[in-house]
């Protein structure tokens, strides 16, 4: 697959829910996975440990209200998106999430995704 065609699956898996399915799919075996700093964990390396951190993310998840996807922006082997979220976390009140995403790939793969938005503060 292209760029532009791996940009738009995923873009179609997300508005969908099915962020199990973009990972299996098109998500390569030595994937680097970045958040911002001042999130839970800053670097995830590997198709298992970045399958291992969506679970963790899925079971902190009260309830996705509503998600935007926007439409990518391709450029070279790389392609980015926002993303938007009214999400209630577990024993936590109802946020919005707004973050961009930025995504390499490499053979058809994405290889890199890297996070950026303002983490929620964390509690003890």
């Amino acid at each position: 697959m292209t760029t532009q065609e791996v940009a738009e699956q995923l873009v179609n898996y997300c508005r969908q829910g099915k962020f199990a399915e973009a990972t299996q799919e098109l998500y390569g075996q030595n994937i680097v996975s970045v958040e911002p700093d001042g999130a839970p964990v800053k670097e995830t390396k590997g198709l298992e440990a970045v399958i291992a951190k969506q679970q963790q993310f899925n079971e902190m998840v009260e309830e996705i209200h509503s998600m935007e996807v926007s439409d990518p922006i391709v450029a070279d082997k790389f392609f980015s998106c926002t993303m938007k979220m009214d999400v209630t976390f577990k024993g936590a009140p109802r946020i919005n999430m707004d973050e961009v995403c930025l995504y390499a790939v490499e053979d058809g793969k994405i290889v890199r995704e890297e996070f950026f938005f303002t983490p929620m503060p964390q509690h003890a």
